[in-house]
């Protein structure tokens, strides 16, 4: 079973309700998706057991290549590609990695490398597995590490608990897309 815990903002003790459910159970699994402040293993201090670091594709370009139709530009919807003074620019910062970029660009001018955006730790703390998410600084989105995260809980027969990203983004929706039960944790105030 898995059981989401989030809010509409931060601050509301979303984290203090998960850690504190995920110590009442026999055995759970503890998974913080609050990638860009996790805080849920200051709780548990758990024993390392080991780290994975997160890395997305995004293009490169083969100026060789590149014969500046622009097709690539096009289809961004995020606006990750430029093509400035005869040359195709790639702003990594708010690529997305979708790959349309590469499938679009007729001359195969574009590649693919690799982009550490963050990681992910676990470790054990009594009967809790602890599995934290960390977005470096200055990432454009940490859905491919909450993905990441959530396969820690797949084929568990511990109860896993999810603690939410604070708000409504996307990567909230990613965090409880395959959630069994979601528990908003509200506080009294006009937020």
């Amino acid at each position: 079973m898995k059981i989401a815990v989030l809010s509409g903002k931060g601050g509301t003790g979303k984290t203090l309700v998960s850690v504190n459910l995920a110590v009442a159970a026999k055995e759970a699994v503890y998974i913080d998706c609050d990638v860009e402040e996790p805080n849920g293993h200051l709780f548990f201090e758990p024993k390392p057991i080991g780290s994975e670091q997160i890395v997305i594709k995004i293009p490169v370009v083969d100026e060789k290549l590149c014969n500046g139709c622009r097709k690539c530009v096009e289809f961004c919807k995020f606006n990750a590609l430029a093509y400035i003074n005869n040359k195709l620019i790639v702003f990594d910062e708010v690529c997305h990695s979708c790959g349309g970029c590469m499938l679009f660009c007729p001359e195969k001018a574009l590649a693919e490398k690799e982009k550490m955006i963050g990681e992910v730790q676990y470790g054990v703390s009594e009967n809790v597995t602890v599995v934290t998410g960390i977005l470096n600084i200055g990432e454009a989105s940490g859905i491919p590490i909450i993905k990441n995260l959530l396969n820690y809980a797949k084929g568990e027969q511990a109860i896993t608990f999810i603690d939410c990203p604070p708000g409504s983004a996307c990567i909230v929706m990613e965090s409880i897309k395959d959630a069994d039960y979601c528990i908003l944790v509200a506080e009294p105030t006009f937020f």
